[in-house]
């Protein structure tokens, strides 16, 4: 059976092949709605599938927008992922997802592959971003959109949510419950970050507990992000009744599971013996047990955002920093781990 042509959808629908053209590319023409129909009929009574390697070839861009993630084996990585490519598919664009595994490497490794396959843009969320990387991504002049940390080596758009202001509020919910203090378990890191969320979690904390006047001397734990290395640092910070912190705020939910998981094991009772807050509100806090009060970011309207973004031909505009920065507000979701009888979030 003979391949259907662009020519041959022409010829039904009466129109020429540009017209076909705008249709299927949704541009750069507008196309009267009557004439849409008729070559969207031809199309489908044809059974016409376009050529995307050949559209890509002209064009230089492809139905591709690359994801960089530290690790998509971490709940959060895993929804953002998704979120996004939900968002990408309802602009008709399919994601490649790789991961940096928080190596600076392995970044520039994946920079290096996606561009080079002409992806439309790039949403990057970069834990490892170092000059080589920025170097790569001014050399390629591509599309670029930040998502959920904003590196200082580049200064692209970024879509962000309110870290700092987030932690502060977890931290300042759980001292209002009267715990005399609050250790907070953050990353692992040699000095604090810009842009990195969770130096901003532990930066929220401590403003928390300057403003109610609580010493933060000893009371923060360096733990990786993952719920396994929680647990065995968990395992040790609880272990001595004399020095166990009467509430914990945990930089991600991850570490915050891991946490609990210790806490069962030790037979501590969480709330009445330990308060535990999280961050990140990943599906598995609401099942947790307690379930587990934590600050929530829009995944979903960030990951709209960054698509929109990156498909947009303004995103590299002249602008400030300030104006560079899309960033959306955190919300407080109470449940039974920090005490509280009456949640306001349920799974």
């Amino acid at each position: 059976m003979a391949k259907v042509t662009r020519d041959d959808v022409a010829r039904l629908a009466g129109t020429s092949t540009a017209v076909v053209s705008y249709v299927i590319n949704n541009g750069p023409r507008p196309v009267a709605p009557a004439t849409r129909e008729r070559v969207l009929a031809a199309i489908k009574e044809l059974g016409y599938r376009p050529d995307r390697v050949a559209q890509a070839m002209a064009s230089r861009r492809t139905d591709l927008i690359g994801l960089i993630v530290p690790d998509a084996r971490q709940p959060f990585f895993g929804e953002m992922a998704h979120a996004v490519e939900q968002a990408a598919s309802e602009r008709g664009k399919m994601v490649l997802v790789g991961n940096s595994d928080y190596v600076a490497e392995r970044e520039v490794h994946y920079l290096r592959a996606f561009l080079g396959m002409r992806v439309s843009g790039l949403i990057l969320v970069s834990h490892a971003m170092n000059d080589n990387a920025a170097a790569e991504i001014e050399a390629w002049d591509a599309r670029v959109v930040l998502l959920h940390e904003r590196p200082e080596a580049i200064d692209d758009v970024a879509v962000v949510t309110d870290d700092l202001g987030g932690a502060h509020l977890a931290v300042r919910h759980l001292l209002e419950h009267g715990y005399e203090y609050v250790a907070c378990i953050g990353g692992i890191a040699e000095t604090p970050a810009v842009g990195d969320p969770v130096s901003d979690h532990v930066q929220g904390w401590r403003r928390a507990m300057d403003e109610a006047g609580v010493s933060t001397e000893g009371r923060l734990f360096e733990v990786l992000y993952n719920r396994y290395d929680a647990y065995k640092a968990a395992l040790k910070i609880l272990a001595d009744p004399a020095t166990r912190p009467p509430a914990i705020f945990c930089s991600t939910d991850d570490q915050a599971i891991g946490l609990l998981r210790a806490a069962r094991e030790l037979r501590i009772d969480v709330p009445g013996e330990l308060a535990v807050a999280g961050f990140d509100d990943i599906k598995e806090a609401a099942l947790t047990d307690p379930p587990l009060t934590t600050v929530a970011s829009d995944r979903p309207g960030m990951a709209r955002a960054a698509v929109d973004l990156v498909l947009d031909d303004g995103v590299r505009v002249a602008g400030s920093r300030r104006e560079r920065l899309k960033q959306f507000p955190s919300r407080l979701v109470v449940r039974r781990s920090c005490g509280c009888e009456q949640p306001s979030a349920q799974p």
